[in-house]
Parts: C-alpha cells; sequence; structure tokens
C-alpha cells in the first residue's frame, strides 16, 4: 500500500536493530528520508548499509541521556533534510529484577532513558513541527505498563509515564496539526528480549527453560511471541495522513495477551 510518505523525513530513535529497524525498513520502502539515532555505533552502520539503497538515510550517534546530544542530532537532521515530519521514539533498556533487588541507579538509569530520553526529544522536535504546521510522532510504550508485569516494576512505571506525556503533549499540539499516538507492544523477539531470553536459559538450564517458554506461548491467544515485523505496521499507519484523525491513543499490538 502506498501511504503517499514518498519525500518526508523521520527521526527513529533506536532506529538500528528490533522494531525500531523494522519501522525504518518500512518506511524506507515508503520513500521516507531517514535519520537514524543510537548509542550502538556498529550496528548503526549495519543498519546504514541495509537501508542506504531504499532510501536517503544517515546514522548519528546519539545518547539520549544528554540534551546536548539530542540538539547535535536535530541540528544535523534539520541541515541535512530541512524539515522533520515524523519523530519514532523506539529506544529503551530493560532490566530483569524484582523491585527489592533494585536499586536507585537502577531507577535512575531507566528513567533517564525511557521516560527523560523521549521527553528530551519532543522537547527539540515539537518547535520545528508546530513551524510546520505539521508533524506525526510515534513513541513506544509496553503492556507492563498498563497491566504490570512482575521484575519489571521501574521499566513498567518509565513506559507508564511516556503514556501520560505523549497523551498530554497530543492535547497541546493537536491544533498545530500534529498527531501524537503511542504503540504498545507485548513479548517481542528483538535483540533486547533474546538476550534477557539468553540468561534465563543459562539460568534455569535448557529443560526448564523450554518448559516455561512452552508456558509463556499458551498465554498469548495466537500462540506465539511477537516480531519486531508485527510491530512496525502499525508505526507506518500511525505516521500516515491515512491516520490523521487519531491522536492520544495507546494500541496494542501482543498477540492478544492483554485485551484492555
Amino acid at each position: 500500500m502506498d501511504f503517499l510518505m514518498k519525500g518526508r523525513t523521520a527521526i527513529i530513535t533506536g532506529g538500528v536493530q528490533g522494531i525500531g529497524f523494522e519501522a525504518a525498513k518500512e518506511l524506507a520502502n515508503e520513500g521516507v528520508n531517514l535519520i537514524l539515532a543510537d548509542r550502538n555505533e556498529e550496528a548503526g552502520e549495519r543498519a546504514l548499509r541495509a537501508l542506504s539503497a531504499l532510501t536517503s538515510v544517515i546514522f548519528v550517534p546519539t545518547d539520549l541521556t544528554k540534551q546536548e546530544s539530542i540538539d547535535t542530532l536535530v541540528t544535523i537532521a534539520t541541515k541535512r533534510f530541512k524539515e522533520i515530519h515524523y519523530f519514532v521514539n523506539s529506544a529503551a533498556i530493560l532490566d530483569d529484577k524484582s523491585f527489592e533487588d533494585s536499586s536507585f541507579d537502577d531507577w535512575q538509569r531507566m528513567l533517564d532513558v525511557c521516560l527523560l530520553g523521549p521527553m528530551r526529544c519532543l522537547h527539540a522536535i515539537l518547535p520545528l513541527m508546530k513551524s510546520q504546521s505539521y508533524g506525526r510522532i510515534v513513541c513506544f510504550s509496553s503492556d507492563s505498563a498498563r497491566v504490570g508485569q512482575a521484575k519489571l516494576a521501574y521499566y513498567a512505571a518509565a513506559k507508564a509515564g511516556v503514556t501520560a506525556l505523549v497523551k498530554s503533549i497530543a492535547q497541546e499540539v493537536g491544533p498545530h496539526g500534529i498527531t501524537a499516538n503511542i504503540v504498545s507492544p507485548g513479548a517481542t523477539n528483538t535483540p533486547m528480549r533474546m538476550e534477557r531470553e539468553a540468561s534465563l536459559r543459562e539460568q534455569m538450564g535448557p529443560e526448564k527453560y523450554a518448559k516455561r517458554l512452552l508456558t509463556v506461548q499458551k498465554m498469548y491467544p495466537l500462540r506465539r511471541i511477537g516480531e519486531p515485523s508485527d510491530i512496525a505496521g502499525m508505526v507506518t499507519f500511525l505516521l500516515s495522513d491515512r491516520a490523521s484523525w487519531i491522536t492520544g491513543q495507546v494500541i496494542s499490538i501482543n498477540g492478544g495477551f492483554t485485551m484492555v
């Protein structure tokens, strides 16, 4: 389907792997210019090579915990492409600790990346979108933020903050032709999740881990864990003008794991 996005420009944080990269690939196929922002320079160079045949794309090493890094990202993006039409915040970190075992440093790190990171980005990008009287924003939350999840307490708290942030911003910027929505994935086979699963397999042993995996899959009506490509299509749709009357919404993509 042609979403009529050719020639527009997107900044994608966390766009070099996982869901962010799959979204970048879909947008590249739509002819969208891309600015990929991530701390992982090796993955960034791989993504650059993979997408450069499809569209105009640059990779900007970016640390979401530092405002000056984000300001540099926006400066480079506007110097190269003039306008920023789309912003996708996919960057995140994940811990696997009970709340009692966590520390203030754990909470601070999580909030700095998963909540303050998108705050910093939006604060820098929104004035550009307002000056254009046009913009599309998609930030990632998590169904753990909607229903809670053991061993993800402060991750869920940060993502719940993202949901509140985006809903509030949607009310402020709607009159300027800007929409802002939240995509809330269930468990998805991203590099971040696979790293966590590998650690669990090592702790539990292959046999116990295999039983656990079957138990987890049975919790999903569709009987499988998600793939990044399952999420990317919704990102493209929400950025397109076909979704121009959708704003301030949380859309879960989770194989039926939660239905809220």
